[in-house]
């Protein structure tokens, strides 16, 4: 791994993945985005991991793509070369990715942060998808996933004009879990993790699957998707530990199982 730097136990039971183009800020090469692929499968993999941390530095998450790679290509090269397919690993992940955001999110960065589950952002976070002012347009993910976060309206606006939105305005339009100090974002990143860390791990995997499935059907298919979901979570072990520690008062004990 020579783009990110991996710490499988950053916190007992959650991983962390640090994007580490510090002098680029973390734009978002084609290397970068297959180690990435690659970590996030074998983290989903891992026992030991209940959920993952994904963060860049204080200046920035991640400021984009890599203009420098992209530019002078055709647009047969691009259907070649096919970068986006990468970024499907990330949307497949079973486990919960929570961004911890401090700095620039942009263009690439932004829509990264938005293919996570949840986003923790400091104070100093900016978020927006700029790639108007260079000709193109978002490409991974940043004209639905941030319309169905923050609206038509709002999503217009910041495609069309190229605006950024502080992480206090992220946070008020839906984009955001959570605002705090900028020396604090990747403690609280940690400690959203942690909570997770501590549940029924096949049920927060069939959550997150549920919570996903809305933005790709309708009320009844997904209630019904939902339904199954729930039922399936009867043929666990940690079902039945939960069930019965309720039942008798005290802490359950999940295993995975």
């Amino acid at each position: 791994m020579e783009y990110i730097i991996v710490t499988e136990q950053a916190r007992p039971q959650v991983a962390l993945i640090q994007l580490n183009r510090p002098k680029e800020l973390n734009a978002l090469n084609l290397q970068l985005m297959g180690e990435l692929r690659d970590a996030l499968k074998e983290l989903d993999d891992n026992d030991q991991v209940r959920a993952i941390v994904i963060t860049g530095n204080e200046r920035a998450f991640a400021a984009g793509a890599d203009i420098k790679q992209m530019a002078g290509k055709t647009a047969v090269d691009m259907l070649n070369i096919d970068q986006f397919s990468t970024w499907d690993q990330i949307k497949k992940t079973k486990k919960p990715i929570i961004a911890a955001v401090s700095g620039f999110a942009l263009g690439g960065g932004c829509e990264l942060a938005m293919t996570c589950d949840m986003i923790v952002a400091s104070e100093t976070a900016q978020f927006g998808q700029p790639e108007i002012k260079i000709g193109v347009m978002p490409g991974a993910g940043g004209t639905q996933r941030l319309t169905r976060a923050i609206g038509k309206a709002k999503a217009m606006e910041m495609v069309l004009t190229g605006k950024f939105i502080s992480a206090t305005e992220a946070e008020r339009c839906g984009l955001i879990n959570k605002v705090v100090p900028v020396e604090l974002y990747l403690e609280e990143a940690f400690k959203l993790a942690s909570q997770i860390a501590q549940l029924a791990p096949v049920s927060v995997k069939l959550a997150k699957e549920s919570v996903n499935r809305t933005f790709e059907t309708h009320l009844d298919e997904g209630l019904h998707f939902e339904r199954k979901n729930f039922y399936l979570t009867f043929a666990s072990e940690d079902q039945t530990e939960g069930m019965n520690a309720f039942i008798e008062k005290r802490k359950p004990t999940f295993k995975g199982r």
